[in-house]
């Protein structure tokens, strides 16, 4: 199913140095060029873009740490949550010495703190290292590659792990699966729009890369766009700021297949959603194909016009379940079978099946990280070892909670109905538990500030964000207020 970010790949030669016990400038900067090859070919082209090429090896790395900086905090994070263990594993594969990796935010990246080997290719020996054992001859210099933005229609922006072959099929996903191979046939297209919708980590993404692959195979002269629906909006917008609308609309509506991901993210944006309904209708007059995947069925998308929904609809629409056990079981398997040179034993594969079952990108990246570790320390993997390294992943997902289920709980709480929360009264038993339970909603929930405001009578988001603060300041001067949101939170977490 879904090729979680960690998942590892051989790698080419790396260097070790030997002699000092401590990793050189020079090295680290060599090491360096070795890691963004090996993170490019790993990644894919159009992550590696993205997120990975815009890291830059800062000069004050010491001996034993290495420190990497990105142009923005978000970024930061996302590469610390996703390729942390794998930085590690790349750095420490050349450079035993390293202990570290720091992965920091530095706006500015002065020239003064960033070292010059930006080189993505192979890096060369440095005096004083040797090359690891039974090592094949040094790859030639590859030729830079160059970047593609995300919209545009070529083959590269498709990650080549995601395809058919890589999603392990059963009975929570096997209509989505037929359902996009079909779509990617040759010929004119049985269906028109394929709607995937699932929870996050599922194979949403997996299966949209998949058909672009396959798509492009059986039709060479095609072409394709892959987009998330922010760079939707982002692309659509600059646009409208460029007095160049036509040039936008032109380029989308031009390709034999368009795919967006993550509709959710349009919800309250208006213009986009206007520009995005467009667009739905000329590739359904046109009998072209289109795919859209949303973290939800159509009829459930909060603050998304009527007119779109019914469009999105109107296609086919395929949902993928949660993965049953005997489908973890699968996909590590399959997994186990391409990480052949660490052996898992079957009793931590069955953990890892029984404990992780909310999400197939967690339950990848787990064994991923099992597997990265005992390759990182040398030891075996087993029971012992996988519990010590997971820890709290192993205590599975926390329970879901929608705003609907907070609504209930702080109206029956205060002994209110719960029309009242969403209601414009504005006398204090009424307001206070609002309040609460706006407060609850950011904190227990992934919904936007819009979202939250448009659940409790369509408020603005400015209210939401002083309900927040109000309540932040008064847990930590009333102790009722304190004791009832911590009771609340309990009840809801089922703790």
């Amino acid at each position: 199913m879904w090729a979680g970010s960690g998942c590892f790949r051989p790698r080419e030669r790396c260097v070790r140095v030997t002699g000092t016990g401590e990793a050189t400038a020079a090295a680290v900067e060599a090491a360096w060029g070795r890691v963004r090859h090996n993170l490019r070919l790993s990644a894919g082209q159009r992550l590696f873009d993205r997120w990975l090429k815009p890291m830059v090896l800062l000069s004050d790395s010491d001996a034993d740490m290495v420190r990497l900086g990105l142009p923005s905090a978000f970024m930061t994070n996302w590469v610390k949550s996703h390729y942390a263990d794998r930085l590690l594993f790349e750095f420490r594969a050349c450079l035993p010495e390293i202990r570290t990796v720091s992965v920091e935010t530095v706006s500015t990246l002065e020239p003064a703190r960033v070292l010059t080997g930006e080189s993505i290719a192979p890096a060369v020996p440095v005096p004083g290292a040797t090359l690891l054992a039974d090592s094949p001859a040094p790859a030639p210099a590859a030729e830079p590659v160059p970047a593609q933005p995300i919209g545009a229609p070529g083959r590269s922006q498709f990650d080549p792990r995601f395809t058919f072959d890589r999603f392990v099929a059963h009975d929570s996903n096997r209509v989505a699966r037929n359902a996009a191979k079909l779509l990617a046939e040759p010929g004119v297209p049985r269906f028109s729009p394929l709607y995937l919708h699932s929870g996050t980590g599922q194979g949403k993404t997996h299966l949209m890369h998949a058909i672009g692959h396959a798509f492009l195979a059986a039709n060479p002269q095609a072409t394709a766009i892959y987009m998330p629906a922010e760079r939707f909006m982002f692309e659509f917008v600059s646009a409208v700021r460029a007095r160049d609308t036509h040039s936008f609309k032109a380029r989308l509506r031009a390709v034999d297949l368009l795919m967006i991901d993550d509709l959710q993210f349009v919800a309250g944006k208006d213009a986009t959603q206007e520009e995005c309904f467009h667009t739905v209708n000329a590739f359904m007059d046109a009998g072209k194909r289109l795919v859209i995947a949303c973290d939800r069925s159509p009829h459930l998308l909060d603050g998304v016009e009527s007119r779109l929904v019914s469009r999105l609809g109107a296609g086919l629409v395929a949902d993928i379940k949660p993965p049953a056990l005997e489908l973890r079981h699968a996909i590590l398997a399959r997994r186990l079978a391409e990480n052949a040179a660490v052996p898992v034993p079957a009793d931590v594969l069955d953990l890892l099946a029984s404990r992780i079952h909310g999400s197939v990108r967690e339950l990848e990246g787990a064994f991923n990280r099992v597997v990265a570790y005992a390759q990182l320390i040398g030891q075996p993997v087993t029971m012992d070892f996988a519990i010590q390294t997971l820890g709290e992943m192993l205590q599975g997902p926390k329970k879901r909670i929608t705003i609907d289920d907070i609504q209930r709980a702080v109206s029956s709480h205060f002994e209110l109905k719960q029309l009242d929360l969403i209601s414009a009264r504005r006398a204090v038993a009424i307001a206070r538990p609002r309040q609460i339970a706006m407060y609850l909603a950011k904190r227990l929930t992934t919904r936007s500030l819009p979202e939250i405001g448009r659940k409790f009578g369509n408020r603005d988001h400015s209210t939401v964000i002083h309900a927040v603060k109000r309540i932040e300041s008064l847990r930590g001067l009333d102790g009722e207020i304190d004791g009832a949101v911590r009771q609340l939170m309990r009840q809801l977490e089922g703790a």
